[in-house]
């Protein structure tokens, strides 16, 4: 993950539990959080467009 401007915006890489890519996108600081020890790991299947 990248921060920018100070903690405006974040670039979050998104991928595979095999570490391949899926995404890399730009967010505020708004839409994401940081991650606590009560959250749980989801996984599902990629689907193709």
């Amino acid at each position: 993950m990248h921060i920018h401007n100070g903690g405006a915006g974040y670039e979050v890489e998104f991928m595979t539990l095999t570490g391949e890519t899926v995404a890399i996108v730009t967010l505020l600081a708004g839409q994401v959080r940081p991650f606590s020890r009560r959250d749980l790991a989801h996984t599902r299947e990629l689907q193709t467009a």
